[in-house]
């Protein structure tokens, strides 16, 4: 997705705690999707950090999201039952979402988990990549997502506004 595209609408994506999702439905002044999951050795170790931001940012008017795409029947641990499961054991402090057909992550271009776009007020694409440069928390040099939202919160255009994303690829159907 190419930066200042409007962020793809989506529909009736199952949050953990039973209620249906739409885009519309995030109303804060930026938006941040995450594409997340629960097997993922690379999200498992963000996770902390995701809460962190959400804790961190929600006073501020950011709203984090994390969309789970993963297809289930080839990795179950992925399953909505095990979102639920997952969301409250770690105690996430922001929606959690199933998107069962892959339309959402197949409309946004995600690669992997986790996999960032912010979107402005007027959502538009700003900042596109990954969380930070380390998958361990205590060598992050860059805190990328981190620097994006202040950026945004202060008026100015993201510094750096497409980082390169790593960890699980997502995990597709197969035909």
């Amino acid at each position: 997705m190419e930066l200042g595209t409007e962020a793809p609408e989506f529909n009736d994506l199952l949050g953990v705690d039973g209620k249906k999702y739409s885009l519309k439905d995030f109303d804060k002044p930026i938006l941040a999707v995450i594409f997340s999951c629960n097997h993922c050795p690379y999200v498992q170790a963000y996770e902390e950090r995701m809460i962190s931001i959400a804790r961190d940012y929600a006073p501020k008017g950011v709203q984090i999201v994390a969309i789970n795409s993963n297809d289930a029947k080839t990795y179950p641990e992925d399953d909505y039952k095990y979102m639920v499961e997952r969301a409250k054991n770690k105690g996430f402090n922001f929606p959690y979402l199933r998107d069962e057909e892959q339309s959402v992550a197949t409309a946004y271009g995600a690669v992997c988990t986790p996999h960032v776009f912010v979107f402005d007020k007027e959502r538009k694409l700003r900042y596109q990549g990954r969380i930070d440069d380390n998958r361990d928390a205590k060598s992050v040099s860059s805190h990328d997502l981190r620097n994006a939202l202040d950026d945004l919160l202060t008026g100015r255009e993201v510094r750096v506004p497409r980082t390169r994303p790593f960890g699980c690829s997502i995990k597709w159907f197969r035909m």
